[in-house]
């Protein structure tokens, strides 16, 4: 549907909706189905995760690490895309995650799911913003001595992301022409990219993509531990896709700033998955077969992406290529601090946050944005990328911890609303779908197989050397359990259901009004 053709009834339909779910139109909703598609899209950016985790294919199993296991991880999170463009078009809330978990698995679920979610934004928003601090260094750094150290890269990180603030504060339109741009030049670059290394490249071997090689331990840079066991190794490499496609939650995250949210929302999600993994494929094989020695390129680690690049492109074109990475990864940025601010917004408006709830659920009614959800956002990444330098160990750079910390916060809030969803489903809790779904038998699979596609992630995240991982988990989790018996089980009261939604009207209506919506 073209922007043109919503009309006045569909925009009544959309508010409908919300309301019956207990809330205000308090952010403007304006975003089309391809704005809601482009901001996830932007976020799992494969010219982001893509280039600077590609040593993660090739470190592990080699060039079927990029091959095959690209195919394999964008499997998985396909699985996890589809289940959850089921229960998106059934409630499109801002802060999906967290909604979704509370209604269909009960208020503890949802504050655990609110918490981990939230985390993981923080999280990868971190992990972005420090991959494109590192890209620069190995791109333009040059040009101005920034050569990549923890405290430049500190700096780096905390200036981009108060700019990506700035930007989300000034309205969700501004933002949304940001990120249909950075769709096309998603595309673009990739598209200069692979036909340059397919017409650069020394010379193209296609077996390297199903070869697998053991490039672990000091073969492959030290990206993973030396292992003889090649299974082992392979479920390494699926860190890569796995990490690079993430991200579709953020269509969730502005159903309410969506125009057909129940229908545009769910195909955001899956399409965004969809042309991020055949997009992205083709860039990972292309990059592998363009490298000149796969043993050296193996044995450069981090480095070996700009390794390649530097060995068969002219300088000029590799110039333009790094110029549009850049722009995509800065907007990639921009985009993940749109979808953080609105979750916490979400969850705040419920009262998830004690003690600063009210001012983090506040709506500017001149920007109709969350600002004080949208700095502290920005604030927290920052902490967080401090805390990480801090807590360095064993010379594990910064990005490593960032990214395996996203994995499983991200991955379990992600698993928390579809096994509540595949328990509920047919219920009271949930009695009819949205108009985008499956069928019963289908939905239900693809669940399973999510569910299990988490057991696999969890597993190569908490994998060595990244098994200290596995005790942040369990801290967590414990400080969770202490938290919600001693406090919060008797205070926080979760989304409004059944009789409180009636009891929120005359609430929504002065919301609206302040805001100038009604």
């Amino acid at each position: 549907m073209a922007a043109d053709d919503y009309t006045d009834k569909d925009r009544q339909e959309d508010i409908k909706v919300l309301h019956g779910m207990g809330y205000a139109q308090e952010l403007s909703r304006s975003m089309s189905k391809f704005s809601n598609f482009a901001i996830s899209f932007s976020i799992i950016c494969i010219l982001s995760g893509g280039i600077n985790s590609f040593a993660q294919a090739i470190s592990s199993v080699g060039g079927a690490g990029a091959g095959i296991g690209w195919i394999v991880g964008c499997l998985l999170s396909g699985m996890f895309a589809l289940a959850m463009a089921q229960i998106a078009s059934a409630f499109p809330t801002a802060g999906g995650l967290y909604h979704w978990a509370s209604i269909l698995g009960g208020r503890f679920w949802g504050w655990l799911t609110a918490w981990l979610n939230l985390l993981g934004l923080i999280t990868v928003l971190g992990a972005i913003n420090i991959g494109t601090a590192y890209f620069f260094a190995g791109t333009f750094g040059g040009l101005i001595g920034f050569t990549g150290t923890d405290m430049q890269v500190v700096v780096f990180v905390a200036v981009i992301t108060a700019i990506q603030a700035l930007f989300n504060h000034l309205g969700i339109k501004v933002t949304t022409m940001l990120t249909d741009i950075s769709g096309y030049i998603i595309f673009a670059t990739t598209a200069v990219l692979v036909l340059a290394c397919l017409y650069f490249a020394p010379a193209i071997d296609i077996s390297r993509l199903w070869t697998f090689t053991n490039y672990s331990g000091d073969a492959g840079g030290g990206v993973f531990p030396a292992s003889d066991n090649l299974g082992y190794l392979f479920l390494l490499c699926l860190l890569l896709p796995v990490y690079t496609i993430t991200g579709y939650d953020a269509s969730a995250h502005t159903s309410e700033e969506t125009k057909n949210a129940a229908t545009s929302v769910p195909k955001g999600i899956v399409s965004a998955v969809f042309w991020s993994s055949i997009v992205g494929w083709v860039m990972i094989c292309s990059i592998t077969l363009a490298i000149p020695d796969m043993a050296v390129a193996a044995g450069q680690g981090w480095g070996m992406f700009f390794g390649t690049m530097d060995a068969i492109l002219p300088a000029g074109l590799k110039t333009v290529l790094y110029l549009g990475i850049f722009i995509a990864q800065l907007l990639c940025g921009l985009a993940t601090v749109t979808s953080a601010s609105r979750m916490l917004f979400a969850f705040s408006r419920d009262d998830g946050v004690p003690g600063a709830s009210k001012a983090l659920a506040t709506v500017s009614p001149k920007y109709r944005t969350p600002v004080a959800a949208i700095w502290t956002s920005a604030v927290l990444c920052i902490l967080y990328v401090l805390l990480a330098l801090s807590i360095k160990l064993d010379g594990t750079s910064i990005y490593v911890i960032v990214v395996n910390s996203t994995l499983v916060f991200l991955f379990l809030s992600f698993t928390i609303p579809l096994v509540a969803g595949l328990f509920a489903y047919g219920t009271s809790k949930w009695q009819n779908p949205g108009p985008w779904a499956m069928s019963a038998g289908v939905y239900k699979l693809v669940t399973v197989l999510a569910i299990v596609g988490m057991a696999v992630i969890l597993f190569i995240a908490v994998a060595p050397p990244n098994e200290r991982v596995l005790y942040v988990i369990l801290g967590f989790v414990a400080l969770a359990l202490v938290v919600w018996f001693a406090v919060e089980n008797r205070r926080f009261q979760g989304p409004p259901i059944g009789d409180a939604v009636k009891a929120r009207a005359a609430a929504i209506k002065a919301a609206e009004k302040a805001v100038g919506e009604a």
